[in-house]
């Protein structure tokens, strides 16, 4: 699939896009009440949009990441590479503390500081420039990599299918299209009558606020259901498979993705219902052997104390907040990548995947 193709996907929104020198992206926080589009001209601006997930999900992430850096590389004063690359690394450290459990973000920084440091005998305004490109490029190859995610997806769907999906894997978390609603995306494209069951997602609602508002907007029929309710539609035969995203797969396939995807997981398995993960092998980090390593981000009280700021339970109450869970590899049935699907020996097939 050529980059034009992919340019030309038809969204009917735009997650993040560099428009005018600027950061353009959708307020994720302000869905599905109003669709509004933020503009950010520095590094400072991005990050913060990354870390109160005004942008989230892993793909998007590293996107946002790369092009908050490029910002960055603009507005550095310099004259030598040496005291550039001094202050781009500081613009790549702010980006890592915005939010630790997705390994895209980690990914992107890394991918622009090799490529600064692989340019450093051109001139300051070139590199400046090369960098720019660069963000811009790890978009346009997301797009790609979701479209083939997509493909490779669908052919797992059968016509008549059922899924459920838990979180937001779409347009949204990605640079456009989406990885698990990429897969569901491509079903529909191709002709087959499916059906979408979506999780709401407590607490953020991630479900009920953007995966239904994406189905929705694409003609895609979807039910939102409470995240207490999937094991009751699994043991009832409503549901024929499910397919989530990942924020990071450790070398073993233990998958680290939004809370209460373990749940689903082991629900699935006990009802013989196939299980599926769909990432890019970007997400993949073989550093890890085994998601006990995966960071796990806790985030704040209030997010479970209060809804849409409403309190919903006592003044005071004692908190935890954990906002991702990982689902060990046993219960996962294959993993969904644009090379392919992973079934069986995670840790043979991953690597070799990667070197593909």
């Amino acid at each position: 699939m050529t980059e034009d193709e992919i340019i030309e996907v038809p969204m009917s929104f735009r997650t993040i896009e560099w428009r005018d020198n600027k950061v353009v992206m959708i307020d994720q926080t302000r869905l599905p009440r109003e669709e509004v589009y933020n503009e950010y001209s520095d590094f400072k601006g991005v990050a913060e949009a990354i870390r109160t997930m005004v942008i989230r999900g892993a793909p998007a992430i590293g996107v946002a990441a790369a092009m908050g850096i490029a910002l960055g590389a603009r507005d550095i004063v310099a004259d030598t590479f040496d005291s550039f690359f001094r202050q781009l690394a500081n613009v790549c450290d702010a980006m890592a503390k915005t939010r630790p459990t997705a390994v895209n973000l980690f990914w992107a920084i890394e991918r622009m500081k090799r490529v600064a440091e692989a340019n450093r005998d051109k001139g300051l305004d070139t590199i400046r420039e090369i960098l720019r490109a660069e963000a811009i490029r790890i978009e346009t190859e997301d797009l790609a990599v979701c479209m083939a995610i997509g493909r490779h997806g669908a052919a797992l769907v059968d016509d008549g299918a059922t899924i459920l999906t838990h979180c937001n894997a779409g347009g949204l978390a990605t640079a456009g299209y989406g990885t698990a609603l990429g897969v569901i995306r491509a079903a529909h494209e191709a002709g087959k009558n499916i059906q979408v069951f979506a999780d709401e997602t407590r607490p953020w609602l991630q479900g009920a606020r953007l995966t239904a508002w994406e189905l929705m907007k694409d003609g895609i029929p979807v039910t939102l259901i409470a995240d207490n309710m999937a094991g009751w539609f699994l043991k009832k035969g409503e549901i024929g498979l499910c397919v989530v995203g990942a924020d990071r797969i450790a070398a073993n396939g233990d998958t680290a993705n939004k809370i209460g995807t373990y749940s689903v997981a082991v629900l699935a398995r006990e009802n013989n219902i196939p299980f599926y993960v769909a990432a890019p092998t970007s997400t993949f980090d073989l550093t890890m052997k085994s998601g006990d390593e995966i960071p796990i981000e806790e985030r704040h009280s209030r997010e479970v104390t209060h809804l849409q700021g409403i309190p919903v339970a006592p003044e005071g109450i004692m908190v935890r907040n954990p906002a991702f869970d990982v689902t060990p590899h046993r219960y996962i049935t294959g993993i969904i990548t644009e090379k392919g699907v992973v079934t069986g020996d995670y840790s043979r097939q991953l690597r070799r995947l990667v070197k593909r």
